[in-house]
């Protein structure tokens, strides 16, 4: 038998038998070499990296599910916000978005300096490869050049850093900051140095923000869970005054603050009032009972001195005078979701980020235009369209969206009744299939998203469904361990069982059929390799069969061809998801330290080099090419954030 032996203890070759033997946590996975390539190969040969790159040319969706005060208008006339680890820079006029990606894992907060140009961003604690923690911290950068200028709090900061803002008054040379801690400590930066002035334990309760005086630079108003405190800093102490309730109901939470133009505080909270503080003092000073029904997530000073304020439970968005009375209001969809954030636009303008997840674009009295959406649930169905630049996914938050790759925006949603886990289209492109997590499966029809089918095949969850390259056949991989094969008929629109794959031990992972649709490839939990016949789901044990083989996709993490992948010393679950180019030259695949990663095609050496690109966080779970291979499309699990980078 023919061993490298400088790679032995990872892989083997036998000549002889034509196959590789690689190791994945002690398990060994054996996969077979096509005859043409079985004289020429070696596990020594080196492999080139790939002829292309990536560039991240759009973010889908923003996170507006559990951040706050995280949308802003730069003069640039670009809107700024985040999602994953991005830092998003949008300009809805142009079109265009920049990004900035000095982040490592998520962003939870934002602040924009008063010079407008300079932006800090603070994150959460991240995982490296290793298992090793990266430290949260603040980074401040330019967001004309996108550099970044200064990092602040490495080691300083726990869990996470969830408010951040500058000064106002003393030019901004100011920044304070509070972290996850139990404590919750608020800390002082002077941010050009690198330097922390302060620190005080803030609150054993949440703390939702933290914001600076605009006219005293020793001032600084926090907020959270029935509290609101207001805190002097002099030298490098901090005193708090809680702010004093009284007469007045105590809310369980005051959700947000701001500054009327006078230097008065405005506080909106959970019971829906709209409390201000006099400048400088701790008392309630005038009240608006009512102004929402149930929450107010966020308050918003024009520059006209007039006030919007923002409405969980009611959706709503209320324009108020000079004097807090109501002179106008809007409702925002529910299918776009309660209001999280308000920004300032052009005059006359605003832009409100939702709880689920979407900007819109609005004006007084009833203008309200989605300009970002996304999921608000862990994301991994994914799936482009045969012909056409779109793709379409699915998620547990039961939402199926259809994209167009050059508007950015869905061409439609459809809410289904379960959390959908996989997509796969139709050859034709004419119905898209999901699968979900509850073992059902349906079909819809890509034109009038009307539904065609439905059927239950088990009750786990349905990790892949696709049609065989000639449209005639679906399959159906679900989590019981078997694979469900059914016959298509006109066009996509009729469905009868015909075989059912039985003899995986574990839950299918992935699959791919073969180009002439004849035979099948499956992954499962326990990484095994198995082929059947596609017209009757027989197991195919001799391997002479399929050996030379030519696949129609290549979407399985572990095969001969694209086995490279696999990292020194990985768990079969560190790879969510790989997939060929079109043209077949390229390989991407998609992990769980956030990464996507572009090989060479075939992947045949054991730890192949690879670009590495950042930008989700934690899982990636999904990846594709688009149907002429001009861009790549990723899905981020938790962050259900959805990325779309150009291949050149």
């Amino acid at each position: 038998m023919k061993r490298s032996s400088s790679k032995s203890k990872e892989c083997t070759y036998n000549a002889e038998d034509g196959y590789v033997r690689m190791f994945l946590r002690g398990r060994p996975v054996t996969m077979h070499i096509p005859d043409q390539q079985r004289e020429s190969y070696s596990l020594d040969q080196k492999v080139a990296l790939p002829n292309k790159k990536l560039k991240l040319q759009w973010v889908y969706g923003y996170r507006g599910r559990d951040c706050r005060s995280n949308l802003y208008l730069l003069p640039t006339g670009e809107i700024v916000y985040f999602n994953a680890s991005v830092v998003v820079l949008y300009n809805t006029e142009e079109q265009q978005q920049r990004h900035y990606l000095g982040h490592n894992d998520d962003v939870k907060c934002l602040s924009v300096h008063p010079d407008m140009v300079t932006i800090a961003t603070g994150q959460v604690a991240g995982n490296s490869k290793d298992g090793k923690l990266l430290a949260p911290h603040i980074r401040i950068w330019d967001s004309v050049s996108l550099n970044t200028l200064h990092v602040i709090g490495m080691g300083v900061f726990d869990r996470a850093v969830t408010c951040v803002s500058f000064s106002k008054s003393n030019g901004g040379s100011f920044l304070c900051a509070v972290d996850d801690a139990n404590d919750h400590i608020l800390s002082v930066w002077n941010w050009q140095k690198e330097k922390q002035l302060a620190e005080v334990k803030c609150s054993n309760d949440s703390v939702l923000g933290a914001i600076f005086h605009p006219m005293d630079t020793n001032l600084i108003v926090t907020c959270g869970k029935s509290h609101i405190n207001f805190w002097t800093m002099e030298g490098n102490t901090l005193t708090k005054k809680q702010g004093l309730f009284e007469k007045h109901e105590k809310p369980k939470y005051v959700l947000c603050v701001a500054f009327a133009e006078n230097g008065d505080a405005i506080t909106g909270d959970s019971s829906g009032n709209i409390y201000i503080w006099a400048k400088g003092g701790s008392r309630i000073s005038q009240v608006v009972s009512g102004a929402h029904e149930g929450g107010i997530f966020s308050v918003c000073v024009l520059k006209d001195g007039t006030m919007v304020s923002g409405g969980g439970k009611d959706r709503k968005v209320v324009l108020w005078d000079h004097n807090y009375r109501k002179k106008a209001e809007m409702e925002v969809g529910e299918s776009l979701g309660p209001v999280r954030a308000l920004a300032e636009g052009k005059p006359g303008e605003l832009f409100v980020g939702t709880t689920k997840n979407a900007i819109i674009r609005a004006a007084f009295p009833d203008t309200l235009t989605p300009i970002v959406q996304g999921h608000t649930d862990e994301l991994w169905g994914l799936d482009v369209h045969p012909s056409m630049e779109q793709f379409a996914t699915c998620s547990q938050d039961r939402q199926v969206h259809l994209w167009d790759t050059i508007t950015h925006q869905p061409l439609w949603s459809k809410t289904i009744e379960d959390p959908g886990r996989s997509a796969g289209f139709h050859p034709s492109g004419a119905v898209l299939a999901v699968g979900t997590m509850t073992g059902r499966w349906l079909v819809l029809d890509t034109d009038t998203r009307d539904l065609v089918s439905m059927h239950t095949d088990g009750n786990e969850i349905i990790s892949n469904v696709k049609y065989s390259p000639d449209g005639n056949f679906l399959a159906v991989a679900s989590h019981d361990n078997f694979v469900y094969i059914y016959a298509v008929s006109e066009n996509g629109r009729k469905y009868s069982r015909v075989g059912k794959c039985a003899g995986h031990s574990s839950f299918v992972t992935h699959l791919d059929w073969s180009k002439d649709s004849q035979y099948l490839v499956t992954n499962s939990g326990d990484y095994e390799i198995l082929f059947w016949e596609a017209s009757s789901g027989k197991h195919v044990t001799n391997m002479d069969t399929v050996r030379n083989l030519e696949w129609f996709t290549s979407t399985c993490t572990l095969s001969f061809s694209a086995f490279g992948i696999w990292p020194d010393g990985a768990d079969g679950t560190d790879i969510n998801a790989v997939c060929r180019s079109h043209e077949g030259s390229l390989l991407a695949s998609a992990d769980d330290f956030g990464k996507v990663r572009l090989f060479s095609f075939p992947c045949s050496q054991p730890r192949a080099p690879s670009q590495e690109y950042g930008g989700h966080s934690s899982h990636v779970t999904n990846i594709a090419f688009l149907h002429d291979d001009s861009h790549l499309i990723s899905t981020g699990g938790k962050d259900t954030s959805i990325l779309q980078w150009i291949v050149a």
